[in-house]
């Protein structure tokens, strides 16, 4: 009997344990949530939503820039806001800015402190910057005719950045598509979240300095990319002389360049994608697993739109600090 007691125990002892440790699984996982700011800033997206359309009225770009902001954060170590950081020496950081991915091309960070000072002036010592960083990239996908959706929150601001792993997580418009597959990998995210994420270049603009290149000389050939469509390559060569401005812009979307819609993947299609990493999600033939998707994104927009909103839920839960993690910022730029 007090042997059937003892393992009886001991059965309910370990059942315990695993339910304890489940509950502490799910609780990490499930603590970012649409309610987040309910009770202390509820109107926290509404006014994340009026700065950017205040922004959008001087500056048409500014959606994909906020987008992107979003996106080269989230790669580095997690959604976390390192990517505002400012140079301190102080606090011994060396800017995500500076990184060769993200200087002289990210934008969009005097919109971000804008945005913090209207939240800060409604609910002081409240909302994270890594939160605002979601909630503006949600803002400007639906104000560009995007899908909306219930942005996942509870971030808290890392106190430090990573210019190092900016460097060599950030995917490259120069990668071949395996290195941009493993990228996306080892963040968690598969090859329907790195199509649908890419479809995010359906607007903004792109330097030339990023696709000169394939204009010109495609590998050290001293011809241009053969994946170029002629008529969009004659058209981009006049945007984008051979000595001509690094800085000079091109749409990313040939069709619909301020629209969020699902013509990017019909560019792709007719070899009219702008950036080299961009083209190579179609392969020559249409027959790989990536191009099918690009076909099935490029039929459906809502499939795309569903797709979509899904791969940023999954991209904005990558490695997130909660709780007493992290801080929230007062000023984006720098440490409390």
């Amino acid at each position: 009997m007090a042997s059937s007691y003892s393992s009886s125990f001991n059965f309910s002892v370990i059942i315990c344990i695993l339910l304890l440790v489940l509950s502490l699984f799910f609780k990490s996982h499930a603590q970012l949530n649409s309610n987040f700011y309910d009770d202390k800033c509820p109107n926290v997206s509404n006014i994340v939503r009026c700065v950017i359309q205040q922004a959008l009225q001087s500056d048409a770009r500014i959606g994909a820039s906020l987008v992107r902001l979003h996106f080269h954060d989230c790669f580095v170590n997690g959604c976390d806001a390192s990517i505002l950081l400012d140079n301190n020496a102080t606090t011994n950081i060396k800017s995500e800015k500076d990184a060769t991915p993200n200087v002289n091309s990210l934008r969009g960070f005097d919109v971000v402190d804008n945005i913090k000072v209207a939240v800060e002036n409604c609910c002081p010592g409240v909302v994270s910057c890594a939160d605002i960083l979601a909630l503006a990239a949600e803002s400007s996908i639906s104000l560009a005719g995007g899908p909306s959706w219930n942005v996942l929150l509870g971030r808290r601001d890392s106190r430090r950045a990573n210019q190092r792993g900016a460097n060599t997580s950030i995917p490259s418009p120069f990668e071949g598509i395996n290195n941009i597959t493993t990228k996306f990998s080892v963040v968690g995210l598969n090859i329907t979240n790195l199509v649908a994420l890419s479809g995010a270049h359906t607007f903004g603009r792109s330097q030339c300095r990023l696709f000169r290149e394939r204009l010109y000389n495609f590998n050290g050939t001293g011809n241009p990319d053969p994946t170029l469509n002629t008529t969009y390559l004659a058209k981009l060569m006049q945007i984008c002389p051979q000595n001509g401005s690094n800085t000079a812009l091109a749409n990313l979307d040939l069709t619909t360049p301020n629209l969020f819609d699902n013509n990017y993947f019909t560019n792709l299609q007719n070899k009219n994608g702008l950036l080299e990493s961009d083209q190579k999600l179609f392969s020559a033939n249409g027959a790989s697993e990536i191009s099918n998707i690009v076909k099935i994104f490029s039929r459906d927009q809502n499939v795309f739109f569903q797709s979509f909103v899904e791969s940023m839920i999954n991209m904005g839960n990558i490695s997130p600090l909660t709780g007493t993690n992290g801080e929230i910022r007062l000023d984006c730029k720098r440490v409390n």
